[in-house]
């Protein structure tokens, strides 16, 4: 049982009656019991919540992608012979951010309603509905019959892909080296493009003799960088996944980059393969098509959260050779911390740059550079030497890394999905891939 706002309003201004009319122990005794009946008999007349049957209108797991809003809709029905007044809440998650938190509805006998709330969730994810409470107002507004329902419902929060609106001018560099731009040296990373007419200043050493004494003019072959290449790209979901730069955690820029460089490749012609581990395997999407390719790496990436435990660097070497079988663009997203290298990365590091051309990529904290330069005061100063000093590690750690043949890239959150594609272009067009 429940009180409402009318009932307290009445206590109030039957304490105001009796402080002014019957101002004895007596008056105060008979208007309690007197409000007390009433709000329990209209409690005990009004509608049992535990007739109502409740139930989602969407059955099947909804998705939207993170920072967008979707509605979501709870059918209320009343099998009863009275007309039910309600207040509802439908509870979720607090990152689910449901709006309104409560509804108002007149159920008539016999008929449903249907309540909606709008979601705009602030974590990726899955969100799930918490218990729907109900309260069945009484005929007078005074009492309430109060209940509980488990109504479950699932709402998957895909990553935002902001790195999105990088797209077009990378795929505009792309086109250049895709055949758009054909070129006439012949190296490692480049195939057969196609025959043109030789003209002034090509090189004598593209003509196509073959070709030319079958034509009036001279033939010259161009070359295109080669197609058909793997890129491999493996998330780390580990404890250093899990340290936050600005309002969210490295991993959500993890999944932003892989999310760009994969829509980049597989329009380039490349096959894009994800794995996101740490102690074992979190998610895979291998071999997928280039239309199912996007689709398929948000719904495996949207579950995601980092663990603190210390990702398995061996694990993480024997998944990418053994599904990497040729030469491939192995793209490591993990963190830059010394300790963490030299004690996991280190001892595999060898196994994959004899088999692969890996590209480190790590997520720096922009806060360092703006604590370094703080001189205000002594707390100031030593934030400074403690940043500085973090900074120089990781300088340290990449040119080490980098000197061994490990493609560096360390870049703020919002940075690190356009360094990454770039180098990924270079890569390709260097025949590195």
């Amino acid at each position: 049982m429940a009180v409402t706002g009318r009932f307290a309003l009445l206590v109030a201004l039957g304490a105001l009656v009796v402080g002014l009319a019957w101002p004895s122990g007596t008056g105060v005794l008979v208007v309690s019991g007197v409000l007390a009946l009433a709000a329990i008999a209209d409690a005990l007349a009004a509608v049992p919540v535990g007739s109502l049957r409740l139930d989602r209108e969407q059955d099947d797991l909804v998705t939207l992608r993170l920072g967008t809003s979707i509605e979501v809709a709870l059918r209320v029905a009343n099998p009863g012979r009275r007309r039910a007044v309600l207040l509802l809440r439908d509870a979720w998650e607090p990152s689910a951010g449901a709006a309104p938190a409560r509804h108002r509805l007149v159920v008539p006998a016999g008929e449903r309603r249907r309540v909606v709330s709008t979601l705009t969730p602030t974590r990726r994810g899955d969100r799930d509905a918490a218990r729907v409470t109900v309260r069945s107002l009484g005929p007078l507004g005074l009492g309430a019959r109060q209940g509980r329902r488990d109504v479950p419902a699932r709402v998957r929060v895909l990553p935002a892909f902001g790195s999105r609106r990088h797209l077009p001018s990378r795929l505009a560099r792309l086109r250049e080296l895709d055949g758009r731009r054909a070129i006439q040296v012949r190296g490692q990373g480049t195939e057969f493009d196609s025959l043109r007419e030789y003209v002034a200043g090509d090189d004598v050493r593209s003509i196509d003799w073959r070709a030319s004494a079958r034509s009036h003019d001279l033939v010259v072959r161009t070359w295109r960088p080669e197609r058909d290449r793997h890129v491999l790209v493996v998330i780390d979901t580990g404890r250093s996944a899990a340290g936050r730069v600005g309002d969210a955690p490295r991993l959500d820029a993890a999944l932003d980059t892989a999310l760009l460089l994969a829509a980049l490749a597989s329009r380039g012609g490349d096959r894009v393969d994800l794995l996101a581990l740490d102690r074992e395997v979190r998610a895979s999407v291998l071999g997928a098509t280039e239309r199912d390719l996007l689709p398929a790496l948000v719904t495996a990436m949207a579950p995601l959260e980092p663990r603190l435990v210390e990702p398995d660097m061996r694990l993480l070497a024997a998944a990418a050779l053994a599904r990497a079988g040729r030469r491939s663009l192995v793209v490591l997203v993990t963190g830059l911390e010394e300790a963490a290298v030299t004690e996991g990365l280190d001892p595999v590091l060898g196994a994959l740059l004899r088999r692969h051309t890996l590209l480190l990529a790590a997520v720096a904290d922009p806060e360092l550079a703006t604590m370094a330069a703080g001189r205000g005061d002594a707390e100031a100063v030593y934030t400074a030497a403690a940043a500085g000093a973090a900074r120089d590690s990781r300088r340290r750690t990449a040119e080490r890394l980098a000197r061994r043949g490990v493609e560096i890239v360390d870049a703020a959150p919002d940075d690190l999905p356009p360094a990454v594609a770039d180098r990924y272009l270079a890569l390709k067009a260097a025949g590195r891939l």
